[in-house]
């Protein structure tokens, strides 16, 4: 079954251009675009798309709130969100990513690396431009200063698991580097999620970035 996509940015140049790009996939199919978060939001609710591509600038409701809005309430069941944005800002990129988008990219970042984020994303994985991932969670995530110790709410095997999300592993680099299945791997992240209480992997990579899982 193809991944339906749903479009939304307020330059139809991109929409088309990105819509040539998702629709040239034989494992991909475009099902709407929209101009603005407003359109978006409720073509998303209409037709319930595996993943949205999202701006972060649109007119009447802009991504970061489009994305809270489709989220809210959803425990897991909403579409995948990808934004895709000309600004490499970390407050946008936080803005994103706590708002409970799945991914971060950059619109130069070129078709393979679009094509690659929404299979991450229709898989349940996370893709950031790697320019952003590694400097958006060393200075934007603060420690926290109280409360219980990592090592008190996850057990060693699934911080192992944990710190390897936080550095940008995919599931298959984690099986292989723990000498595990990918299978095992899912089993530890679903866990950790339900015990942090985040909606997907990037949650679970700031967390260990606040509590210095990661150094």
């Amino acid at each position: 079954m193809a991944i339906r996509v749903l479009i939304a940015d307020d330059q139809e140049m991109v929409r088309a251009g990105f819509r040539a790009i998702i629709d040239a996939q034989p494992d991909m199919e475009v099902v709407a675009d929209a101009p603005d978060g407003v359109v978006a939001v409720s073509e998303a609710r209409r037709l319930k798309p595996d993943v949205c591509l999202f701006d972060i600038r649109m007119p009447r409701l802009d991504g970061l709130e489009a994305t809270r809005t489709l989220l809210a309430g959803a425990n897991g069941t909403g579409p995948r969100i990808v934004v895709v944005t000309t600004f490499d800002t970390d407050e946008y990129v936080y803005g994103a990513l706590r708002s409970g988008a799945t991914g971060f990219l950059l619109k130069d970042s070129g078709p393979t690396l679009l094509v690659e984020a929404v299979r991450a994303a229709a898989g349940g994985e996370s893709l950031i431009s790697p320019s952003v991932t590694v400097r958006l969670l060393e200075r934007l995530t603060e420690p926290v200063p109280e409360g219980p110790k990592a090592s008190h709410v996850l057990t060693e095997r699934e911080l192992d698991v944990v710190e390897l999300v936080a550095r940008g592993k995919t599931n298959a680099e984690i099986a292989e580097t723990l000498f595990v299945s990918v299978s095992t791997v899912k089993t530890h992240l679903e866990a950790v999620r339900a015990k942090l209480g985040v909606r997907n992997r990037v949650g679970i990579a700031a967390w260990a970035w606040e509590h210095g899982v990661v150094g």
